[in-house]
């Protein structure tokens, strides 16, 4: 009888254990010439350029998400200036907004994106 309370207490810890686990999905963003209306190398002023994000398995609760840049191609003869935040966040998705402005001339850039929900 022992064994069987001993068995049924670790199967629940377990359980418990399992389905409070944080839910994670990664995945990769980039934008460069070859993808349609890339502006980021033309012209001055402000232009941006947005990435839809469709998560391979819907969240149960809208995720919290976390973007890194890991390359980024740019003018030498100018300042690098660039944004990159994550928009429209839903349990399905979301849209990363990439931006740069002035006389800045990014030729590609591209990165990492984390999402996390606790439910």
């Amino acid at each position: 009888m022992k064994k069987l309370i001993a068995v049924v207490a670790i199967f629940i810890a377990l359980t418990a254990m399992v389905s409070a686990q944080t839910k994670v999905q990664s995945g990769t963003w980039s934008v460069n010439p070859s993808v349609a209306g890339y502006n980021m190398d033309k012209n001055t002023g402000e232009r941006t350029m947005t990435i839809d994000i469709e998560f391979p398995k819907p969240f149960d609760t809208k995720p919290t998400i976390f973007l890194s840049v890991t390359q980024i191609d740019a003018d030498k003869d100018a300042n690098s200036r660039f944004n990159v935040e994550a928009m429209s966040v839903s349990r399905d998705g979301f849209t990363i907004k990439v931006r740069t402005w002035a006389d800045s001339k990014i030729y590609s850039i591209s990165g990492y994106w984390l999402a996390h929900s606790e439910k």
